[in-house]
């Protein structure tokens, strides 16, 4: 089952976070154009001369080498020619430099090359006189040997008859955890039965990295460029998604975050529910335009995996998901219209708004993305506790209505967009259908596509939960959606529309935003996921 280990310390968690903390801490100190620490913190992260977690503590340094790699923004090496680990560095350096794609990579000898729709019998079998599991296996590929079942893996096709019928439940189903938790169905398999990405088919959700049990999946990180524009000087102003509440211990108390990115070095912090707010008038004013006078349904944007997964897979309907700008986008305008020259940081939970970021319409807006365990490990180089900070004065953000907030929690969506509507059509229905994570946002656009969602505004995440379940997040989904709705009620407001900053909408809307052409959109996410040809 995907997610089992969600919420759960274990030692990869503690590898992954290690390396973000030692990457941040040499990135504040290192001095100019000497990058030969990077070449000794494997040593430093993964110390003596016996090995913890795998075989070899060389095997250990290894993997952790391209741990550190790819927390730089720089691509995998490999083991299969010598190289430094500082090699490109310097040119990674620059503050203004994205990741070279893809951004979700397999570190191959990490991986266990676990097993894939493969039933096998457990030593709960006892070889019972009924046989269930034989009489109904359509293949004849069960047999009994020295009183237990045996499976004749050339045989089977999976159906998986004889694990429902076992009365002792000997039979049992693996799968890859990786694949099982992506939605997309983009991990297969290479020649040696190591895991591999198909980036046609991959939306760097970031649920594979996080449920894979051997640490062998990894995202690329932005955490050095970020860490290199502060220390240049660069006015560098985080813009901070509401399900920022509870990640960092605490309360989430605005006040202290803000004292933590000061000691951070950043230049100033603002909330993303406020572009969360525009964005669900964007999407109420559609809504009432499009459905169901120019189209049936209508998904919703915000997430960028469910976005680009819907226009993908089914072209033809592509048209019917919102392209209101995401929450993202639309607060990075506000802010650039403020501060112009800016550096800005969007800090959350998701790991596909760094392939939005990294869309080519979208890189003027948003310079740099980083996940809350990203940010942890900034906050650990800097030996930053968020809960003992006093908080350097001000108050809670005052701007964001509480449906703006609730955008972090499934079904957060489309209630903040039924609301809107509401404003001005107080006794129209709404219609709404949603979905959590992307096989089950497959299935309900599969099922709009046929009529049964005529007239519905679809909300699709592909974290299940929605944002507070995405890759970068550092609490158990439960605790962080309880807090992110106590946080929600706090807000000055209730319903996006009596934000002020809803009248600067059509201000922050560009002739180049293509309201309604996707295949763009879709071009450049791809553009941005796949690898590098060679």
């Amino acid at each position: 089952m995907s997610n089992t280990m969600r919420g759960v310390y274990t030692n990869v968690t503690k590898i992954r976070r290690t390396v973000f903390e030692e990457v941040a801490r040499l990135a504040y100190e290192c001095q100019e154009e000497d990058y030969s620490w990077v070449d000794e913190l494997p040593y430093q992260i993964i110390q003596g001369d016996v090995a913890s977690y795998r075989e070899s503590v060389f095997l250990e340094r290894a993997i952790v080498g391209e741990r550190i790699r790819l927390a730089m923004g720089l691509p995998l090496q490999g083991v299969d020619k010598p190289a430094k680990l500082s090699e490109g560095v310097a040119e990674a350096a620059k503050p203004e430099t994205y990741y070279e794609p893809p951004l979700i990579n397999v570190i191959n000898f990490a991986c266990n090359a676990c097993e894939d729709n493969v039933y096998r019998v457990s030593d709960a079998c006892q070889g019972c006189l009924a046989h269930p599991c034989r009489e109904i296996c359509p293949k004849g590929a069960i047999s009994f040997e020295g009183g237990r079942a045996v499976i004749d893996q050339s045989k089977c096709i999976k159906c998986g008859r004889c694990a429902n019928v076992c009365p002792y439940s000997a039979i049992h189903h693996h799968t890859r955890p990786c694949a099982e938790a992506c939605g997309m169905k983009a991990i297969g398999s290479d020649d040696q039965g190591r895991a591999k990405i198909d980036y046609d088919k991959c939306v760097s959700c970031g649920q594979c990295l996080v449920n894979c049990p051997f640490g062998a999946i990894a995202d690329k990180s932005q955490i050095f460029q970020v860490i290199k524009s502060i220390r240049e000087g660069d006015e560098v102003i985080a813009e901070v998604a509401p399900a920022f509440v509870g990640q960092f211990g605490g309360k989430g108390n605005v006040d202290k975050l803000r004292q933590a990115f000061k000691e951070l070095g950043f230049t100033g912090m603002e909330e993303v529910a406020l572009g969360a707010d525009l964005c669900a008038v964007q999407e109420a004013e559609d809504f009432l335009e499009e459905v169901p006078a120019k189209m049936p349904f209508m998904g919703t944007s915000c997430c960028p995996a469910w976005s680009v997964m819907a226009k993908k897979e089914f072209p033809e309907h592509a048209e019917n998901i919102s392209m209101a700008l995401t929450p993202m986008t639309l607060t990075a305008r506000l802010i650039r219209k403020q501060h112009p020259k800016a550096k800005i940081v969007f800090v959350g939970p998701c790991a596909a708004k760094k392939l939005e970021a990294m869309r080519r319409s979208v890189k003027s807006e948003v310079d740099f993305v980083l996940t809350f365990e990203e940010m942890a490990g900034m906050m650990a180089a800097k030996d930053i506790d968020y809960t003992q900070l006093a908080g350097e004065g001000s108050s809670d953000f005052d701007v964001a209505s509480a449906d703006g907030r609730g955008f972090a929690v499934s079904g957060g969506v489309a209630n903040a967009v039924v609301n809107a509507i509401h404003r001005d059509h107080p006794d129209m229905e709404v219609k709404v259908a949603s979905a959590e994570g992307l096989n089950e946002c497959r299935k309900m656009m599969k099922a709009a596509v046929k009529g049964k969602y005529d007239g519905y505004l679809l909300e699709g995440m592909a974290c299940p939960g929605g944002c507070v379940a995405g890759a970068g997040t550092l609490q158990g989904i439960t605790k962080t959606a309880g807090a992110v709705k106590v946080y929600a009620k706090k807000a000055p407001i209730k319903t996006a529309p009596e934000n002020s900053y809803c009248s600067l909408i059509h201000e922050l809307e560009r002739d180049a935003d293509g309201k309604r052409d996707t295949s763009d959109a879709v071009a450049e996410s791809f553009e941005a996921l796949k690898p590098v040809e060679e």
